[in-house]
C-alpha cells in the first residue's frame, strides 16, 4: 500500500471525527467486540462477531448426515436436509434440488 493512500488520510482533517463503537458480547464465543453484527430472525435477535458463530448458531442441521446447512437445503414436512439426496435417503419421495 502507498503511504497515504488509505480513506482516512485522503479526508481533510475537519471531516474526522472519532467513532466509538458500542461493545457487545458475542453470544457463541463470549468475544466482547465493537464490530458485532445483529441478525434479526423469527422475532428474536441474535448479537454475533463473525459469520462462523453466526453459522453455527443458526444454521439448520441435515437430518440425514448432520452437516450444517449453508446453502439453499431443502425443507420436507418441517424436516431440514443440505439436498434432495439425503432427503431420498431418508424415505422422502419427489424431491429435487432447485439448481
Amino acid at each position: 500500500m502507498i503511504p497515504g493512500d488509505s480513506p482516512g488520510a485522503r479526508s481533510p482533517a475537519s471531516r474526522r471525527r472519532l467513532t466509538l463503537w458500542r461493545m457487545a458480547t458475542c453470544e457463541v464465543c463470549g468475544n466482547n467486540y465493537g464490530m458485532t453484527f445483529e441478525v434479526h430472525a423469527q422475532g428474536a435477535v441474535h448479537v454475533f462477531d463473525c459469520f462462523s458463530c453466526a453459522i453455527h448458531r443458526m444454521a439448520p442441521i441435515c437430518e440425514h448426515c448432520r452437516v450444517q446447512i449453508i446453502g439453499q437445503g431443502v425443507e420436507v414436512e418441517g424436516h431440514w436436509f443440505c439436498g434432495a439426496h439425503c432427503a431420498r435417503a431418508e424415505g422422502r419421495a419427489g424431491i429435487v434440488d432447485k439448481v
